[in-house]
């Protein structure tokens, strides 16, 4: 079945393509190569993710995001380095450059990124984490909590001070956790965060995703897929913010001898069809996930329009067709 729909959006992408954007020697051409195989996958707005590094390091790759000047691309999100120092909660973000939180060193950064910042994950933990968001939320800047072991209620100071997002949550956090209470539950519970996920098939069982779904409803599910340089690419070798990460053969990313995650080689539009599959909703109810939702929490409107053939049987989305919001290739 022929479909049509509102172009992809996602918070969250690292690389893409064989493109590292957390690589200080990419270029601005590498990004525009990355932007043209994502619009490929249906993928028409999304935002460059920048992971925990020192200064000087995001200065230099937020400098090449923002002079490759893009419709598409609609901004920066700012992954660290106000994070969990805990292995697990830390996931593939390097021990060395977490710092703590503060307005002047964000400042720096979103100097440094020419403005383009438009959503921070912390961890509420983080020391002076609660004054900077605050800051950020009086700037128009979304916060969300990520990679983070905080408590219940420490979670809950995080969203009445302005947290909106929990990102991809159920991932970036302790692989033991107390069965009850804990920051998951306490997320899941709140209906003053959207939750992002991560469907791949690695992140989250697909009973997990379901019940997460169910917890926090459709309407506030967004789908993401913490995409690095593999995606897009063959299983192999690769690079993550200076680390080498493996694409295995089964579409896991790792780095070598860790038992963690280190990104996705995720398509946005197979988050789509894996998320039909393992809740059972309805195509018409999870495209806007991917599209829609996302754009409404950002604030933003949605880029063009895909065509796609939609094969219910085998819950696999084919992108046929990206179109311009002019109806322009």
């Amino acid at each position: 079945m022929q479909i049509e729909f509102p172009g992809l959006l996602d918070l969250q992408v690292n690389g893409f393509a064989g493109v590292d954007f957390n690589n200080p020697s990419t270029a601005a051409d590498d990004v525009f190569h990355s932007i043209k195989a994502l619009r490929a996958t249906g993928v028409t707005r999304f935002l460059p993710t920048l992971l925990t590094s020192s200064f000087e390091r995001f200065a230099r790759c937020a400098e090449t995001l923002t002079r490759a000047r893009h419709p598409e691309v609609i901004g920066i999100h700012m992954e660290g380095p106000y994070i969990s120092p805990e292995d697990g909660a830390r996931g593939a973000h390097p021990r060395e450059h977490v710092i703590a939180a503060s307005i002047d060193d964000f400042a720096r950064r979103q100097e440094a990124a020419g403005g383009e910042i438009r959503l921070v994950t912390l961890a509420p933990e983080a020391p002076g984490a609660m004054q900077l968001i605050e800051h950020l939320t009086a700037s128009g800047i979304r916060v969300a909590i990520g990679h983070t072991a905080a408590s219940c209620e420490q979670i809950r100071e995080a969203v009445k001070a302005g947290a909106t997002l929990s990102t991809h949550l159920g991932n970036g956090c302790a692989q033991l956790l107390p069965r009850h209470p804990n920051f998951i539950w306490e997320q899941l519970a709140n209906d003053n965060l959207f939750a992002s996920l991560i469907v791949d098939g690695h992140h989250l069982p697909p009973a997990t995703v379901k019940t997460m779904i169910r917890a926090k409803t459709p309407r506030h599910t967004l789908l993401v897929t913490d995409a690095v340089a593999a995606a897009g690419c063959a299983p192999g070798n690769y690079e993550l913010n200076g680390e080498q990460v493996v694409l295995s053969e089964d579409g896991r990313v790792s780095q070598p001898g860790k038992s963690w995650l280190a990104g996705s080689a995720l398509i946005l539009s197979q988050g789509v069809a894996n998320t039909v599959k393992f809740t059972g909703l309805s195509l018409e109810n999870v495209l806007p996930m991917a599209s829609s939702q996302p754009a409404k929490y950002l604030g933003v409107q949605t880029w063009g329009r895909v065509t796609a053939e939609w094969d219910a049987a085998e819950c696999r989305l084919s992108i046929l067709k990206v179109s311009g919001p002019h109806g322009a290739k």
